[in-house]
C-alpha cells in the first residue's frame, strides 16, 4: 500500500475513533520511512491522544518546536544514550534528516552512545541491550528457570499421556 493511501486510512481511522489502528499504521509508516519527520510528528499527535507524553516526546525529539515536558518524559523513560538511540528508530546517516536541528539531535545521541560504549556506533548498527547497558546480561537465571519450568511441564504432560495410554489397554 502506498504512503498516500496509508495516510488516508490513518485519517479515516482517526475520524471514526479507531485510534489504536491509526497508531499502528503510523508506526509501520515510520518504520518504513524513518527519515520522514512529518510522519513522526503525526505519530506524536496520536500518542498525545493516548496521554503518553514520553512517546509523544520520542517521536517529536527531532523537531525544534517540541514540547519540553514531552522531551523530559522521553529522556526519563529512555535514560541512556543507547536506549534513546534504539527508541528513535533512525536509519542511515544524520545528513538525511529533514532539518539541521534533527541532524544535530541525531549526531548528539549517536556521539553520546559512542562515548558511553567507548567505540564508534552508527545508526545502521544500533547496539543491542546486552552490548551496552550495565546489568543487561542479568536475568539469565530467570530465562534458565523458565526453560526448566517448561521442561517440567512437558515431561508431566508426557507422563499423563503415557499413563492414559497404559490405562486404555489395561
Amino acid at each position: 500500500m502506498s504512503l498516500i493511501n496509508t495516510l488516508a486510512r490513518v485519517d479515516a481511522d482517526l475520524a471514526t475513533g479507531r485510534v489504536p489502528v491509526a497508531r499502528q499504521r503510523l508506526r509501520g509508516l515510520v518504520s518504513s520511512y524513518p527519515g520522514d519527520l512529518a510522519l513522526r510528528r503525526r505519530l506524536a499527535e496520536v500518542y498525545r491522544l493516548y496521554g503518553e507524553p514520553a512517546e509523544a516526546g520520542r517521536w517529536m525529539y527531532l523537531e525544534e518546536d517540541r514540547d519540553a515536558d514531552e522531551t523530559a518524559a522521553f529522556e526519563a523513560r529512555y535514560r541512556t544514550p543507547q536506549r534513546r538511540m534504539r527508541a528513535l528508530a533512525w536509519r542511515g546517516p544524520e545528513s538525511r534528516a529533514g532539518s539541521a536541528f534533527a541532524a544535530r539531535q541525531l549526531a548528539a545521541v549517536r556521539t553520546a552512545c559512542s562515548d558511553a560504549l567507548g567505540r564508534p556506533v552508527d545508526w545502521d548498527a544500533v547496539p543491542s541491550p546486552r552490548d551496552d547497558e550495565p546489568g543487561a546480561g542479568e536475568g539469565r537465571f530467570a530465562g534458565w528457570a523458565a526453560g526448566c519450568g517448561c521442561l517440567v511441564v512437558a515431561l508431566a504432560m508426557l507422563g499423563i499421556w503415557v499413563n492414559g495410554l497404559v490405562a486404555l489397554f489395561d
